[in-house]
């Protein structure tokens, strides 16, 4: 499943990438990216002919795995018979991709707003809510991404806001639950649940609830932690929104589209937002694609008032005929039961294995094709095996532990303190046990790291 290596043709791609391409969140000077040569389905691999299983998804957005061959047929289809138009016109992959993503969002998100990606389908959401409601702010919480644009960098709660952050974008930050670093000194998942949602309210009580357009929540936080929220707060927070008329917006870019195990995270929790953002999975990042899931409610507020926003590719058709492909062979395939069984048998079970024999896994949260494990210096303290946000020198744990896995033929999701296990949702049994080999000798890496007596 590999090329021939081709040293010399990586050699120019790296050369031209350093002289010229400005990459995302990056000290320019200090990356060395590298050189892909090609990808096919859980695998990638370089000019030297070195694979790697791909325990990322790209950027958690491959979910149907790296060139499915009917989603690549329909792309070439589609650029044959049209490979673009205007989005004030009726175009069929357009009507046909909204029309199969309202089938499958809840509740009444029927009316699709298409967008270029997740960042822009943010703002729009946000924009929507305040039009909506005639009022200013939005609340979002602390470990969250929600974007690199504008509303959507300051709607972030981790480190990528503050080079960004203007102060004055109308974002009031909350805390979510998350039991293992609890801000609430909660002991069980219903305290923590009870607690959080009790200072969501009082943080909508001294705020002004009539100040409030929107409450913004990741279903399930992505970059942030794949932290599931405790059974009850989705409905607690929806509760909140309706006693005082606030749009509720889940961002379901990352944790959308089979990637729990579920067309949506929010599935998962029997809620029902006013607005839902969406990207990456729709066609498993094929040709950027988001959008904003609307309700009736919310739509109806356009209905004779013009909505002031747009985009010149809003609803390409290159992307929208990806996504009709990536949904039916979603469907057909049995793609997102494939990433609920597995999660549910094999990595579930096998990452909790881990973390017993591994004194640097602190703890294991999850589900589907979407887990996590905290890694700390000391399992007691929960002290974590790098610093919040650590960069250089204090960040050469995980660092030691990303080059470990990738010597075993494993690409990593690293962020902070954490490893993400985001496989492709297509990924096999064999493809993840072999995987999860390769994570177990990684860790013990890590457990270099820790405060063992």
């Amino acid at each position: 499943m590999t090329a021939q290596p081709n040293p010399e043709t990586g050699a120019a791609v790296k050369a031209a990438d350093r002289a010229h391409v400005f990459h995302s969140w990056s000290a320019q000077e200090l990356i060395d990216p590298l050189a892909v040569a090609g990808a096919k389905g859980s695998y990638f691999w370089d000019y030297e002919g070195r694979r790697y299983l791909d325990f990322t998804s790209g950027l958690v957005f491959t979910n149907i795995g790296h060139q499915h061959p009917e989603v690549v047929a329909a792309i070439q289809e589609q650029a044959g018979r049209m490979a673009t138009f205007a989005p004030a016109f009726a175009v069929e992959a357009r009507s046909e991709a909204a029309r199969l993503i309202a089938e499958r969002t809840p509740g009444d998100l029927d009316k699709i707003f298409f967008t270029n990606g997740g960042a822009d389908a943010v703002e729009h959401a946000v924009r929507m809510a305040r039009l909506h409601t005639g009022r200013p702010k939005v609340l979002s919480a602390y470990r969250s991404y929600h974007g690199g644009t504008q509303q959507a960098i300051n709607l972030t709660g981790d480190p990528r806001r503050w080079a960004s952050d203007s102060g004055t974008a109308g974002v009031v930050h909350f805390w979510a639950p998350f039991l293992y670093r609890s801000r609430f000194y909660a002991e069980t998942e219903e305290q923590e649940c009870a607690r959080a949602l009790e200072h969501l309210e009082t943080t909508i009580a001294f705020e002004g609830p009539s100040t409030i357009a929107a409450i913004v929540l990741e279903t399930i936080p992505g970059t942030a932690g794949i932290m599931p929220p405790p059974p009850g707060y989705l409905a607690g927070v929806r509760e909140l929104c309706d006693k005082h008329g606030i749009v509720f917006v889940l961002d379901e870019v990352m944790a959308g589209f089979g990637r729990t195990g579920t067309w949506f995270a929010a599935d998962l929790y029997d809620v029902v937002p006013d607005l839902m953002t969406f990207a990456k999975g729709v066609n498993s990042g094929y040709v950027p694609l988001g959008g904003v899931a609307i309700s009736g409610a919310v739509a109806e507020t356009f209905a004779k008032r013009p909505y002031p926003g747009g985009l010149t590719y809003s609803g390409h058709p290159l992307a929208c005929a990806a996504a009709v492909a990536t949904i039916n062979v979603m469907a057909e395939e049995g793609i997102v039961e494939n990433a609920a069984r597995l999660g549910e048998s094999v990595v579930g079970p096998a990452l909790r294995g881990l973390a017993e024999r591994h004194p640097s896994v602190g703890e294991v949260r999850g589900v589907g094709m979407f887990w996590a494990l905290e890694l700390v210096r000391n399992r007691e303290t929960r002290e974590p095996l790098i610093p919040y946000d650590a960069t250089g020198e204090a960040g050469a744990p995980m660092a030691a532990f990303a080059a470990a896995a990738k010597a075993e033929g494993l690409w990593p999701f690293v962020n902070m303190n954490r490893t993400h296990v985001v496989p492709p949702c297509t990924v096999s049994e064999a493809e993840l046990k072999e995987g999860l080999a390769a994570l177990d000798s990684a860790l013990s890496v890590a457990d270099e790291f820790t405060d063992r007596p």
